[in-house]
This record gives structure tokens, sequence and C-alpha cells, in this order.
């Protein structure tokens, strides 16, 4: 077996082939090879790649929600590695993230996921958004309300609600994650929304809806008549 990509044929190494063929042409491992940049301790990049996404059972999902610890624990990956790969993981979602257009209408559920899903639905915990609405329905504003609370996104309506009129706000949505991956509504997630629509209504500041982030699905408290 090579023990290097520098001993592979000239067109058959990562960078060369990305050149060649672009980014679709190489596998996830070949990908984080190439972040890499180099082997060590006589693995070549590309083994080491194989070596993470397997410590990830060969989702990059998976990947994306561990520690850069646990990425460091393995052979090969320092603190400079790991930090990358995270980085690179991260500006995936981001992009993912961009891929609806400024000033389209949120018409739905499905738009807000689309929206908010990719970022949220791999989070190792939750995260409680506010999404600001102007009078067309377009998003102006993403607010982030709390980060970091680990089994549920108990929110005052007062820290809702304070942007929402400095924004002039029209209506808002509600957005969070389950880090579980079941969107399934808690009865504190239930409290929290009839406490904010109701404060919404005394506001003249509707909540249109409330959507909950799994992992690859949502549920819309509107969908399921739960507003």
């Amino acid at each position: 077996m090579l023990s290097a990509i520098r001993e592979l044929p000239h067109t058959e190494r990562p960078r060369e082939r990305l050149k060649s063929h672009g980014p679709r042409a190489l596998s996830s491992a070949e990908l984080l090879a190439i972040l890499l940049g180099s082997g060590s301790e006589g693995h070549s990049a590309t083994q080491i790649g194989h070596a993470i996404l397997g410590s990830a059972h060969g989702s990059l999902r998976r990947l994306s929600s561990q520690p850069v610890a646990a990425l460091t624990s393995l052979s090969g990956v320092g603190n400079a590695r790991a930090v990358a790969i995270h980085a690179a993981l991260e500006l995936g979602r981001r992009m993912a993230a961009e891929d609806r257009e400024d000033g389209v209408p949120v018409r739905g559920p499905r738009d807000v996921h689309e929206i908010f899903g990719a970022r949220l639905q791999d989070l190792p915990v939750e995260e409680f958004h506010v999404a600001i609405l102007d009078s067309q329905h377009r998003l102006e504003r993403d607010i982030t309300v709390t980060r970091g609370l680990l089994n549920s996104s108990l929110v005052h309506p007062r820290e809702v609600f304070r942007e929402a009129i400095a924004e002039n706000a029209a209506a808002i949505i509600l957005i969070h994650n389950h880090p579980s991956g079941d969107p399934t509504p808690s009865p504190d997630d239930r409290i929290t929304t009839d406490q904010l629509v109701q404060a919404g209504k005394v506001l003249d500041i509707p909540v249109h809806d409330h959507i909950i982030i799994g992992r690859g699905r949502y549920l819309s408290f509107a969908e399921a008549g739960l507003l």
C-alpha cells in the first residue's frame, strides 16, 4: 500500500484531481486529506481522512457535532487540523443557509426550514431564534435569544419582543432546534409557545409559527394545529 500521497501518480493526487475534475469527483476522505495538507507518522493524508470519517461512522453530520478534543485524540490530527476541519464544516453549513435569495417572502414552514435547518439541525445544544418579518413577510433579521441550553428553550417574552419592537416587526416566527433530532414538542415547548403567542397578541405583533428543527425534518406548530 502506498504510504504517502506524493507516491501516487501525479494525476491521482487529491489536489490534482480536484483541479482537473472538480471537488465533487473526490471522496469525503480525499477532501479531508486536502484540508490536512500532509500525512504523518507513516500514514498518508488520505488514510488519516478515512480514520477521521471512521470515527464518525462515515457521517460528516456526526463529525461536525464532535468537539475539537475528540478529533485531536486521533493519530495525526492536532489542534490546528481539528480546528480547520470544524471551520470547513461550518462554512458548508453557512453556504447551505445562504441558498435562499434575500428579499424572498417567507411563505410557510418549509421556507423557514430552508433558512434555518442546515445550521441548527446538528447543534449539540439548543438555540432559540426569532425571525423578524416585515409587512411583506420578508425576513428582516434573525435574532438568537438563547444558546446552550441542553434540554429546554424556556425564554421570557421580554427577551423575544424587545428586539421585535425595536425592529418594528410586522410579525415573528419562533425557531429552535432539538439536539436529539426529534422535533416533537416538549411540554416546555408548548408552554413557552402559548406564553409568546399571548404576549404577541397584547403587543400586536403576531406569532405566525413556531418551528422545531430536528435532524432532516421539522415540526410546525401552525401546521400541527398547536398555535
